[in-house]
């Protein structure tokens, strides 16, 4: 399985990033799936659906179908968060995964770096990130940096580290 990931601290352009490298493999024609890492509690679907009150009365495990899209929510019910191996072995086969989030697993990943954020890279010290896309100029990363909105360069960067 081809994984790579987009990495950085909050608000400095992962999601976006993750957008626009999803609609230009796609758009080649590539099959792309996608794992987001959240730190808070995440709802799926709302209070007084059927799959939310099937939940609330102790399903372990909803699956909700439809002609359009199916999904599958487990609950963890106090036990440990799944290992991102583990969630990644539940996953359909895809030519590409891209896994937002995740700072510290050991899959290679490009770093986001807004200026305004104020948090000081991550590059430096993981040796996981292969590449700094940003909004300003960096000078002696140690890394090929991007511009952060240059999508096309930082799609051939990612499909040349894995084999696409």
């Amino acid at each position: 399985m081809r994984v790579y990931g987009v990495t950085g601290w909050k608000n400095t352009g992962k999601t976006g990033l993750v957008v626009r490298l999803v609609a230009h493999f796609a758009g080649q024609g590539l099959r792309v799936a996608t794992v987001k890492h959240a730190h808070h509690a995440t709802e799926t679907d709302r209070p007084g659906t059927d799959s939310y009150r099937h939940r609330e009365a102790g399903a372990a495990e909803v699956l909700v179908a439809s002609p359009h899209r199916w999904a599958l929510m487990a609950e963890l019910a106090g036990a440990p968060e799944p290992p991102l191996s583990e969630l990644l072995g539940r996953l359909s086969p895809a030519d590409l995964v891209l896994i937002e989030g995740y700072k510290s697993e050991p899959h290679p990943k490009i770093e986001t770096h807004r200026a305004a954020a104020g948090r000081d890279l991550l590059a430096p010290t993981s040796a996981s990130v292969r590449a700094v896309a940003s909004d300003t100029p960096l000078d002696g990363i140690g890394v090929p940096l991007f511009d952060l909105d240059d999508t096309a360069g930082i799609a051939a960067f990612i499909a040349a580290e894995v084999g696409l």
